[in-house]
């Protein structure tokens, strides 16, 4: 044990923030400290600095703070540094132990200076810099730098990935996840945590809560933890109105008073179960459709030109109905710019014949909301620029920042039932609340919510007035974790089409099944998701040759012929002998692939399913019904015979009970292993599918 905190409290200004909390760290283990703002989580950073002690507490056995040798300890602080005329190199070799030019242990740590330094996105000519010359953002950087070279045994980061574009926060991680020492972190940035942390403490109520595993990891176990709090408590609630019936039935019936008071030393003797505290992030059970489902190719570009006065880039891709597409890429490239082209906000570079449509253009749509494409007309401009087409009844919602720039003294409730108002103020209410709007939230005017709230209200209306095509921008900036997790499960529950661009990470890996990359003047495809992805770009910066990419124009082709029915498939020898033949190589592996994708979507949605039942059974109860039937069965020892036969009864169901738990369990194990394998072959499969591609690539 490293370090450890036993029945701790910390108070500041009269006010208990942390209240006998157990914490510990153990060897190198990387933690992070998660909790709603104002919970304690800095607090208890600082506590471990050594800049707070716990309250004096005459109940508590030890000092409260264990240690187990003297160890170091470094703080990350967001200020500037004291002195700003001193250079970088000056700051930073400074904290070096060795002092002697030409020792090893001076060369070591200089060679370590510079792969930090460079790989938190300075040139090595800024090492002569005075600090006065960085910006609040790169000072940070530069004390992070001096940190890390400190190596403390113990690491405090409080959100180290602010002022991080994304290429230096994805270093950090792979550094982070090699640091030698132990490291406790405070971040929002969820995927960061899920990449680095390997336990997770949540700071709620005043109090910790350890979790094995990462933040994804902490949230399925969260979850569980009070669904299963939940059962128990409701289960006593019934157990004690039983009980207290019982008592007052019999308490005053001469042969039965002793029966009754020892049914009252039962009810004291129990152990309460507490309440559980509702989890402020509302999952999304159910499919939310589409009022139309559109037709199965819901876009299609070749060779687009987007852009303002001149083309930023030119793109080729079809987009199948039911994808959730991920864009990727750095500010400027044209990621938003390629959404207003899509939604119909602005023209190709140069004008061109054909429909021209607007989102806009109806009167009564909601969020941006309009129908392109319906029945025989199409969506296309050429001309010099390309061609685009929507598919018929393709519906668009289209989302960025300004869409929720919305003014209105209504209420919540009254500016959402204004929009729908054939549904009842109950359906309201309802699915206001299953967006975080619930009670004295939905009474606030509308012009009093914060950016974030006003966004996820156009984004409860957009996904009411279900289009089969979303097309988003940004849609979770300035939002907290709960509202972030909340659209996030209602983007899984969605069935319709999802393009969007997206800086958070997490909300990526969550929503997206493909990702598309915008590099310079092209656009590269990635059909098997994000975190798939990043998996092989690691693998490829680790220096094996293959490709992570699929160019969108070759994807476009490939899934075209694909679609073409097996009675026309003469039809492809129009095609160029060279992609036909890749075509062919990639459709022998797509045979396996679909069907294992599917096999490992069905065994997932089965063991989840068969997991929820059986936590809900009354056989996974069966164990402690078993245990109280033996409290029954001792307290009723002396009574009349109808008692004996309903314990024996009891007993029996007990244990038919058991007898089922466990065929349930064994079924729970199997499948989960079956579902295991299905995601391994899948994954093979995937692998063998990008390595297919390369060969010709």
């Amino acid at each position: 044990m490293l370090y450890q905190i036993t029945d701790g409290s910390v108070s500041a200004g009269g006010t208990l923030i942390l209240s006998h909390i157990d914490f510990e760290i153990k060897g190198k283990e990387k933690i992070a400290v998660v909790g709603r703002n104002g919970a304690g989580k800095t607090t208890l950073l600082r506590l471990i600095a050594g800049e707070l002690e716990l309250d004096r507490d005459d109940r508590r056995g030890g000092p409260g703070i264990m240690k187990s040798r003297q160890v170091t300890i470094g703080m990350l602080k967001q200020q500037t540094f004291a002195d700003g005329n001193r250079t970088v190199e000056e700051e930073l070799l400074e904290a070096c132990p060795c002092k002697e030019t030409f020792e090893r242990e001076r060369y070591e740590y200089e060679q370590e200076y510079d792969r930090l330094f460079t790989g938190f996105g300075f040139a090595k000519a800024d090492k002569g810099k005075r600090l006065s010359e960085f910006s609040g953002g790169e000072q940070t950087k530069i004390a992070l730098i001096r940190l890390l070279l400190m190596k403390p045994d113990i690491l405090l980061l409080d959100e180290p990935t602010n002022h991080l574009d994304i290429q230096t926060t994805e270093w950090l991680e792979r550094y982070l996840r090699e640091h030698e020492h132990a490291v406790v972190m405070v971040s929002h940035d969820r995927f960061f945590l899920d990449r680095t942390a390997d336990v997770v403490y949540e700071v709620s109520g005043q109090g910790l809560v350890r979790y094995a595993g990462n933040y994804t990891h902490y949230r399925q176990e969260k979850r569980k933890a009070l669904e299963l709090q939940q059962k128990a408590y409701e289960r006593q609630q019934a157990e004690l109105a039983r009980l207290e019936e019982v008592i007052e039935r019999f308490k005053h019936k001469p042969t039965k008073a002793s029966f009754a008071r020892a049914k009252k030393k039962q009810i004291e003797r129990m152990e309460l179960v507490d309440k559980p505290v509702e989890d402020d992030v509302h999952l999304f059970t159910g499919e939310i459709s589409p009022l139309i489902p559109g037709g199965k190719w819901v876009m299609e570009a070749e060779h687009l030109k987007i852009g303002y006065d001149r083309a930023l880039l030119e793109i080729t891709l079809r987009i199948r109905r039911g994808q959730k597409i991920g864009i990727l890429g750095a500010n400027g490239v044209g990621k938003s710019t390629f959404l207003k082209t899509v939604a119909g906000l602005i023209p190709p570079v140069r004008g061109g014949a054909g429909k021209v449509g607007s989102i806009f253009g109806k009167a009564g749509g909601i969020a941006g909301i309009d129908e392109v494409g319906a029945g025989s007309e199409t969506y296309e401009r050429q001309g010099g620029i390309g061609k685009f087409s929507l598919g018929n009844h393709v519906t668009i919602g289209y989302f960025d920042q300004h869409s929720a720039e919305i003014q209105s003294e209504k209420s919540v409730v009254e500016h959402f039932h204004d929009l729908f108002p054939a549904m009842t103020e109950k359906d309201v209410r309802s699915i206001l609340g299953a967006y975080l709007f619930g009670g004295k939230e939905a009474s606030r005017p509308v012009s009093s919510l914060s950016g974030g709230e006003k966004a996820r209200l156009v984004l409860a209306e957009l996904l009411q007035s279900r289009p089969n095509f979303l097309v988003l921008d940004e849609p979770t900036n300035h939002m907290d974790v709960q509202a972030k997790e909340t659209l996030e499960s209602a983007f899984r529950a969605y069935t319709g089409t999802i393009l969007f661009v997206s800086h958070d990470r997490y909300f990526i890996q969550q929503v997206a099944d493909a990702v598309l990359i915008f590099e310079g003047q092209s656009v590269l495809y990635y059909p098997f998701g994000y975190v798939h992805y990043l998996e092989r770009m690691e693998r490829e910066k680790s220096g094996e040759p293959i490709a992570a990419q699929v160019k969108a124009e070759d994807a476009a082709l490939i899934a075209g012929m694909r679609a073409v029915p097996k009675a026309e498939r003469h039809r492809l020898r129009e095609i160029p002998t060279e992609e036909a033949y890749l075509d062919w190589k990639l459709r022998l592996v797509m045979e396996k692939l679909e069907p294992a994708a599917e096999a490992y979507g069905r065994l997932e949605e089965e063991y989840r399913a068969l997991e929820k039942e059986w936590m809900e059974s009354e056989a996974y109860w069966g164990e402690e019904a078993y245990r109280e039937a033996n409290v029954y069965r001792e307290e009723n020892a002396n009574r009349e015979s109808d008692a004996e036969e309903q314990v024996c009864l009891r007993g029996a169901r007990q244990w038919e009970l058991q007898q089922q738990k466990d065929i349930n369990w064994k079924r729970l194990c199997q499948l989960e292993h079956d579902r295991d394998e299905a995601w391994e072959a899948w994954n093979k499969l995937c692998m063998e599918w990008i390595d297919r591609y390369t060969e010709e690539g």
